[in-house]
């Protein structure tokens, strides 16, 4: 599983760092980023899924691996 940041959707609301902060990383302005290339630790699932779902923007996806 990975987490995705579409940047041009993110306003800085920031709270998908305020949920999974050890997904997300915030910039100067509070834009997400996705930490480790996005790769979601085993564990942290719910984390993800919780963030995507928090964001106002839509701009955390969450992208299940296919194998």
């Amino acid at each position: 599983m990975k987490v995705r940041i579409d940047r041009d959707r993110c306003e800085g609301h920031g709270r998908c760092h305020a949920l999974a902060p050890g997904l997300f990383e915030l910039d100067a302005f509070g834009h997400a980023t996705a930490l480790a290339d996005g790769n979601v630790p085993p564990g942290m699932e719910g984390k993800a899924r919780l963030a995507a779902a928090n964001c106002p923007e839509y701009a955390v996806r969450v992208v299940e691996d296919d194998g």
